[in-house]
């Protein structure tokens, strides 16, 4: 029998509720438009495909990640989380609790790290699926066949799509395994990633295809030759820079977390009591989709 277990970057979904939907506010005057985001994706997939397992990954922001210190400017030029949004984090949590799935952050690394963790632990389990949540594609490298995919936000919070390794292959022209190679030349804005300055998207992808990695491509650039010279020093000069926006774009796969996959499990949402708790947020009408049959 086959069972699902569902991770979640808890972060980039509510950031992406945030953005996506009106600045709504409950009667007390608190802001509660992500929240309410949040709960219309949850409902969602909670009713169309309910996970035997599932958990939300939160990223740990009172303290300095494992990337920042290696790289200051990584993330340096984002602004700073606008004060609605910060106490609409601080509630997430809650919110996760009242569905019935547990959360967890840890010191030094990001949602997507935790995630990448527990996607990398649990892969082998037999007949088990495994969708990570995202607001946004930087989990796409986790992608393997149909067995691990990425379910992200398509329109607003109510269209998602779920990118199996075909499907990110097609919108990306390279397999999963070879994303943050690509963000290792092409860098990431969102980030602050650098990359090598002067390689875009289209070069980044092509040198990629033809040499199957960036340490391929520089070793390539250094011994042999490029037939593009002036690529070529560009990847000779910024080697040590290409080597590092990698290193900060690749997941970390291997966290000391102490979860068991039967820790994970969820036990039948208590429908009524999560409806009286959205109603008590202003979400009467997220409570009414909520208790509406199938």
């Amino acid at each position: 029998m086959k069972e699902t277990l569902l991770l979640i970057d808890a972060n980039s979904l509510i950031h992406r509720a945030f953005h996506a939907l009106p600045p709504f506010t409950s009667s007390d005057g608190s802001p509660t438009g992500a929240l309410y985001g949040l709960s219309a994706i949850l409902i969602k997939v909670l009713r169309e495909r309910p996970p035997e397992y599932a958990l939300a990954a939160f990223d740990r922001d009172d303290t300095t990640t494992i990337r920042a210190t290696e790289y200051k400017e990584y993330k340096g030029k984002r602004p700073p989380t606008a004060e609605p949004l910060v106490a609409q984090l601080l509630l997430a949590p809650e919110v996760f609790s009242a569905f019935g799935i547990k959360t967890l952050d840890y010191e030094g690394w990001e949602a997507d790290d935790i995630v990448a963790t527990l996607a990398e632990r649990f892969k082998g389990k037999e007949n088990l699926t495994i969708i990570a949540l995202s607001g946004d594609a930087d989990l796409f490298q986790l992608v393997e066949g149909d067995k691990v995919v990425v379910e992200t936000i398509k329109k607003g919070v109510s269209e998602t799509i779920i990118y199996n390794e075909a499907a990110v292959k097609e919108r990306f022209g390279l397999p999963p395994t070879l994303l943050a190679d690509y963000k290792g030349l092409a860098g990431d804005v969102s980030d602050n990633i650098p990359g090598v300055p002067g390689v875009g998207p289209k070069t980044a992808t092509k040198i990629l295809v033809e040499h199957g990695s960036l340490e391929k491509v520089l070793e390539e650039a250094e011994s042999i030759g490029l037939t593009d010279t002036k690529l070529q020093q560009k990847l000779v000069a910024n080697k040590d820079q290409a080597l590092l926006s990698k290193k900060l774009a690749t997941l970390n796969r291997s966290l000391p977390l102490e979860v068991e996959l039967e820790d994970l499990r969820v036990k039948s949402i208590p429908k009524e009591e999560t409806a009286n708790y959205l109603e008590g947020l202003g979400f009467g009408s997220l409570a009414g989709r909520l208790l509406k049959p199938l």
